[in-house]
């Protein structure tokens, strides 16, 4: 299901798409957030991807404690000449992107270097799948207060 959204910079409505869809990235052919990627990694998405045949030398970057996707030539290991090559398999922060917690807000937000943020809609779901996604990064609990939510 979509809704509509007037765009103020267009003039016209927006086609909004739930988060999980990807459709905006699809339509577009953006892959921006797979150029330079930091995006961490849960233990969880390191043995769903292992489990497809990929080393973790081959996916992993360690920094300190925490696990990242790795780079090669600026982009994300996994992104093909038609897009992510892991697509089904693929991490949870990437499914949850453009959904980010911004620290100088103190809340969640689409993050502002997705060209195609406005095309989404987000659901209390997701900014709780959000949550859910940094407790599994952190073992100190929940990183974010709820209460500085989207909505």
């Amino acid at each position: 299901m979509e809704c509509k959204e007037f765009d103020s910079k267009n003039n016209n409505e927006t086609k909004k798409h739930h988060l999980s869809s990807g459709i905006p990235c699809t339509i577009h052919n953006c892959v921006k957030c797979c150029i330079e990627t930091r995006m961490p990694l849960s233990r969880i998405d390191i043995e769903r991807i292992s489990q497809q045949g990929y080393r973790f030398k081959d996916f992993v970057v360690k920094r300190r404690r925490e696990r990242h996707l790795k780079n090669r030539n600026g982009r994300c290991i996994f992104l093909g000449d038609n897009g992510c090559i892991i697509y089904s398999f693929r991490p949870e922060g990437c499914r949850l992107y453009p959904l980010v917690y911004n620290e100088n807000y103190r809340k969640v937000v689409i993050h502002d270097l997705c060209p195609n943020g406005h095309e989404f809609k987000v659901s209390r779901d997701d900014i709780e799948n959000l949550y859910v996604f940094f407790k599994k990064l952190s073992k100190k609990g929940v990183i974010i207060s709820k209460a500085h939510a989207l909505f």
